[in-house]
């Protein structure tokens, strides 16, 4: 990530020359730009894709529309990832893998395709396609932020700011949208699918690889190339027939999201620092901005009980995903056993790119209890077999909770066949008939007449 996260400066990263008038009036007109362009709601999203791509380019005229680049020291500034386009030959890649994935998972999991229609990104397209999500990932949070900088101009002042009221809006969302688009321009240069990260962040049912990242993450491997992007596509089928097939799971985990985004405090002092270091006539100034340290989570009951959703259902769905792929992989993929546990590494520690995402927005993605969910998807498997197991994700209620991860077998054992669910005469319940003996169900028993235990689907061990 570049040293500066929000660097206000002149196409190619250079900061305007104070002593210089032309660099002034173009640094200056650039800025009125910046503030005339906000896009409405409380980050400035059309800044945030352009620092994003910026961020992978290393500037020019991306970001130069509008007047920011990241304006680093250019012996301390490492290289930009760039941002190749995707060849044609990488696009067929892509979709043969895709389509030999999506075959593959057919034995594993009783959900079907997902997959509507297949793509290869670049880095670029990444960003584009998947920031309406973020934005109603992040809106609530930037919300927090703009209003706790309103709130420190003191209240009998506000009337007598006018306009200016609103220019400290702007520039809370400018600050946000700068450093959130170079986070996002960071991920964009490490994610290898649309859903490597757990979120649906992809439009529905389009199934993406990108064909740079995977090809830079395999050579950390040192990995057939080949095999690498079939396990990648493989992940990524298994992502589709998931929230393709289960209609309440993509508005569930995003909820879950969302639910620990509104528990996140703004440190109003973090705030009054940064903007204490702002000196509207050294421009150099804005360089130094950042909304690190800004966003801490709230240490309440309330709190804590939605970062164990949040976590609970993203080890939820990454457990699965690994476990399908495994199971689809296991004597097929020579490397299997090695690209499995990379990628639960990966996944439970985050990288680099997550990381700053975290430090910036408050919001930690990782699924902490990945290896104990992924245990508790093979309990399920060898007890209730893959429709039983797969029927889970039938309704909310019936999917494990975080206190279950301790004990996968018992869980396995404790529910319902679900299995046969379907075959089961719920009219018996009503009319008294269950041809089983007292206390089963059955004619005669005082426990169904009553309604009481006996008279539903049995659990069995």
């Amino acid at each position: 990530m570049p040293d500066t996260p929000f660097g206000f400066g002149l196409p190619g990263g250079a900061a305007p020359d104070p002593n210089d008038p032309a660099q002034m009036q173009q640094f200056l007109g650039q800025l009125q730009q910046l503030f005339s362009s906000s896009g409405g709601g409380p980050v400035n999203w059309d800044l945030a894709r352009q620092v994003a791509q910026a961020t992978l380019t290393g500037g020019g005229p991306i970001a130069s529309g509008l007047g920011l680049s990241p304006a680093v020291e250019a012996e301390a500034a490492e290289p930009p990832p760039g941002d190749p386009r995707v060849t044609e030959a990488e696009y067929q890649a892509v979709t043969d893998a895709l389509r030999l994935a999506d075959l593959w998972l057919e034995p594993a999991s009783a959900l079907p395709s997902g997959i509507q229609n297949v793509q290869a990104w670049s880095r670029g397209e990444w960003i584009t396609r998947t920031l309406p999500v973020w934005r109603k990932l992040c809106d609530p949070v930037a919300g927090r932020m703009v209003g706790a900088m309103g709130d420190l101009v003191p209240e009998e002042m506000r009337g007598q700011l006018g306009p200016m009221q609103s220019m400290v809006a702007t520039l809370g969302g400018a600050l946000f949208g700068g450093q959130l688009g170079q986070a996002l321009g960071s991920l964009a240069a490490e994610v290898l699918s649309a859903g490597d990260i757990g979120l649906p962040l992809g439009p529905a049912g389009t199934a993406a690889l990108m064909p740079a990242n995977i090809s830079a993450y395999g050579e950390g491997l040192e990995l057939d190339a080949d095999e690498v992007r079939l396990y990648v596509a493989l992940r990524e089928a298994a992502h589709q027939r998931l929230f393709g097939h289960v209609p309440w799971l993509r508005g569930h985990v995003l909820t879950a999201v969302e639910t620990y985004a509104a528990g996140i405090r703004v440190n109003r002092e973090a705030i009054e620092e940064a903007m204490g270091r702002l000196d509207p006539g050294n421009p150099e100034s804005m360089q130094e901005l950042s909304v690190e340290g800004i966003f801490t989570p709230d240490d309440t009951p309330q709190q804590k009980a939605a970062l164990a959703r949040l976590e609970t259902a993203l080890a939820l769905v990454e457990g699965w995903v690994c476990h399908v792929v495994d199971s689809a992989a296991g004597d097929r993929l020579p490397d299997v056993v090695r690209l499995a546990e990379a990628f639960r590494r990966r996944r439970a520690a985050g990288g680099p790119a997550e990381q700053t995402f975290a430090a910036l927005v408050g919001l930690e993605l990782r699924p902490r209890r990945l290896r104990e969910a992924a245990a508790l998807w093979s309990a399920l498997t060898e007890h209730r077999g893959i429709a039983g197991r797969d029927a889970l994700w039938g309704h909310p209620d019936l999917l494990p909770s975080e206190e279950d991860f301790a004990n996968p077998e018992g869980f396995a054992r404790s529910q319902l066949d679900l299995g046969d669910i379907d075959s089961f005469d719920f009219g018996s319940l009503e009319s008294g008939e269950g041809g089983g003996e007292p206390g089963t169900g059955g004619p005669g028993s005082e426990e169904d007449k009553g309604g009481e235990a006996g008279s539903g689907p049995q659990l069995q061990s």
